[in-house]
């Protein structure tokens, strides 16, 4: 069934690279979206090598590095004294000296869009899937209206509160883990230079964290604040903030972050919702991918990436057998390792979280040590993650 029809529920990196990889083996692809675009809210992610080499493999990856900015490093710095804890140098590092991209969301959507329409897939904005239908010999998503849209294969990559879902298992309502993530961008040249280091830099601090990386190459600056709060509970991406309390919020830390924090005009607060692995992905013609199935707290930078490479081995599994025993693979191929990323994204919320001279001693102060004395047990920790390669070794 070279021509098999796949239906791709839901518009965004996790199904737009689905549909790329569906396309490039052969297969019939609509993308329904129930936005009036094709676009992505946020700001930036991190693209690591596991990422990056899908990437590659479809042919993408000079554009990203392109739209993109290359670090030099990861680091861990403590957010009141400004201390290194932590410094992950890629270059030193064989799985990520050729490939980690910091990219702005808009920018990786828009490069995945051209691809799929010159792929040939079809995009149909302004649809929203209330209810599937699914018979011996095919599939469909219907809308509020009664427009039905059939396939062989219907992959919802619909997020977080996914409506295909709800038809592969009984509904799994996300929990509010009692964080509250700030998003803003400053222009680069807006600071003095050399205040914001070219790497992704996590200040660390007693129940909050900031994230500091580049954008666009080097023009923008990508911050990311979570603060612990029980208090804001509302959905959304681009719930308008107030920069004075972001300030506030940090007032007490290193002068690099209330400099770069007082240059900030926007922002955008999120809560930060999550949930146990399901256990189950598939339901006859029915498959979820990305957080659809595995929503990430953004702790370890792999929410898009878990994304990209489950599109990749949906296509590839689907490939080697169109029908239930393809998803079937799929699924089984990428739960236990989508689960242990989302378990070290959960520790991580802690780590960086930690409170208390002594609980911050015994956290900080043995990865110091290895910082400066076996950086290389550092960098061994992190080979299960960015050394993991789904395309078979494409390459970078």
């Amino acid at each position: 069934m070279a021509q098999a029809r796949i239906l791709v529920v839901g518009g965004g990196i996790a199904g737009l690279t689905a549909a790329l990889a569906l396309a490039r083996h052969g297969f019939s692809v609509s993308v329904l979206e129930r936005a009036a675009q094709f676009r992505e809210v946020g700001a930036g992610l991190q693209l690591g090598a596991n990422a990056m080499r899908v990437m590659a493999a479809l042919g993408l990856a000079p554009d990203v590095a392109s739209r993109g900015f290359r670090p030099d490093a990861a680091e861990i710095r403590l957010g009141d004294l400004g201390h290194q804890v932590f410094c992950l140098r890629f270059a030193q590092n064989a799985a990520l000296r050729t490939a980690y991209v910091q990219i702005h969301r808009a920018d990786l959507l828009d490069l995945l869009v051209a691809a799929v329409r010159d792929a040939g897939v079809a995009l149909h904005p302004a649809v929203r899937i209330v209810k599937i239908v699914e018979n011996t010999d095919s599939v469909a998503g219907v809308t509020e209206d009664g427009q039905r849209f059939e396939a062989d294969i219907l992959i919802g990559a619909d997020g977080l509160r996914s409506a295909v879902q709800g038809y592969v298992l009984a509904p799994q309502p996300p929990r509010f883990t009692g964080q509250v993530a700030w998003r803003a961008t400053v222009a680069a040249d807006a600071v003095p230079a050399g205040l914001v280091a070219p790497r992704g830099t996590i200040w660390v601090g007693p129940g909050r964290h900031l994230v500091t990386y580049f954008l666009r190459g080097g023009q923008l600056i990508n911050i990311v604040a979570v603060e612990e709060r029980d208090d804001w509970r509302e959905e959304g991406w681009m719930l308008p903030g107030d920069p004075a309390l972001l300030r506030a919020a940090f007032a007490d830390w290193h002068p690099r972050v209330t400099t770069l924090l007082s240059k900030v005009s926007e922002t955008y607060l999120w809560a930060l919702y999550d949930r146990a692995p399901l256990p189950v992905w598939t339901k006859g013609r029915v498959a979820l991918i990305g957080d659809a199935c595995h929503p990430m707290l953004p702790f370890l930078a792999q929410g898009a990436a878990m994304a990209i490479e489950d599109g990749w081995v949906l296509a590839d599994c689907l490939a080697r057998d169109t029908g239930t025993a393809g998803l079937a693979r799929y699924a089984s191929l990428r739960q236990g390792r989508t689960a242990r990323v989302q378990g070290a994204a959960r520790r991580n919320a802690g780590r960086f979280h930690r409170r208390g001279p002594v609980g911050r001693t015994l956290e900080f102060g043995p990865m110091a040590l290895a910082n400066l004395f076996a950086p290389w047990v550092l960098r061994r920790s992190m080979r299960w993650l960015y050394d993991h390669d789904v395309t078979g070794g494409s390459g970078v």
